[in-house]
């Protein structure tokens, strides 16, 4: 490939239905798509971002509206390709700031069928950053090895990587979690992690101070926790630890808020902008989706996050 990418994510990509009704009563259902590396690809992408996107998409009847939109948000989908088994599906409902209820559909679909055929060596070395989660790894075995071996060949070849857990009880036990980090710790070179999820489960921890500096100790030179209960971001690099606020605590819905983050830090690293810098723009990516209901649909674009960010200075 001869063009070059800012950022590559690898993941799974579903069909989102979404209401602000609970599920028994919600007549009508909003169509969207989601899955986190995808929400990560977007939120870079809708920043100005040369983004790509490897997955597996269903030869069903959302076949088309899924390649078409990620077309239209400007993603490279040349690595995407097509499996016979259908799209995985999940249902969203946000009656309220306190009730949630979220349901997937996800076994024995495309993205499951992920594997290391999917990965161009060629594709890879053409990227500034390749990111991936512990969601993609847990998908199946085969994108678990997939997902290896694209951070192997990334860094042979120098490239940042960047990974997030995305622990999840419905997903994850803590074991298969600690399993997937470990897969790909050494080859790491940017961690998210949160604290009310990831760190607990995987590494056992709670200090941040004893959790960045372990992480630094094994090589990953930059780590960001991202921390409810203290209402923040920590990021941690060249031996120093810096707090940035969450910009909003009035939220909607959560949901991928932290991989609208992960994808919008991503842009700022491969855009000139140091962790701490990259932290206060992901900051404000991430308010923003969640004052809104589902996945991508309301992750921002350019022209507010950057005037809110010129108001700032």
């Amino acid at each position: 490939m001869d063009e070059t990418l800012d950022i590559i994510t690898i993941g799974e990509s579903l069909i989102e239905l979404s209401s602000n009704e609970r599920l028994s009563d919600a007549k009508y259902f909003d169509k969207y798509y989601g899955g986190d590396s995808l929400v990560s690809a977007v939120a870079a992408s809708r920043l100005g971002a040369k983004v790509g996107f490897i997955t597996r998409v269903g030869n069903d009847s959302f076949k088309e509206y899924l390649m078409d939109s990620w077309t239209s948000e400007g993603l490279d989908i040349s690595q995407v390709k097509i499996s016979n088994e259908p799209n995985g599906i999940y249902f969203v409902a946000r009656p309220s700031v306190q009730e949630k209820e979220l349901i997937y559909y996800r076994r024995k679909v495309a993205q499951s069928k992920l594997s290391i055929e999917d990965i161009s060596e060629d594709y890879i070395k053409s990227a500034g950053v390749v990111y991936s989660t512990g969601i993609t790894q847990s998908i199946s075995l085969s994108s678990r090895e997939a997902v290896l071996k694209a951070f192997k060949i990334a860094s042979e070849n120098h490239i940042i990587t960047a990974y997030d857990p995305n622990y999840s009880s419905a997903i994850h036990t803590p074991e298969t979690a600690r399993e997937n980090f470990m897969d790909v710790a050494e080859y790491t070179n940017i961690l998210f992690m949160s604290t009310k999820y990831d760190t607990s489960s995987i590494l056992e921890l709670d200090s941040i101070e004893n959790i960045i500096k372990k992480l630094w100790d094994i090589g990953i030179g930059t780590v960001v926790l991202k921390s409810s209960e203290k209402g923040g971001y920590y990021t941690g690099y060249n031996g120093n630890i810096h707090f940035t606020e969450f910009y909003t605590h009035e939220v909607v819905d959560t949901t991928c808020s932290g991989d609208a983050f992960n994808g919008a830090f991503l842009y700022g690293i491969t855009h000139g902008y140091n962790p701490v810098e990259a932290s206060g723009l992901a900051s404000v990516v991430a308010g923003l989706q969640a004052k809104g209901i589902g996945a991508v649909k309301s992750v921002p674009y350019s022209d507010d996050v950057f005037s809110i960010m010129k108001k700032g200075q």
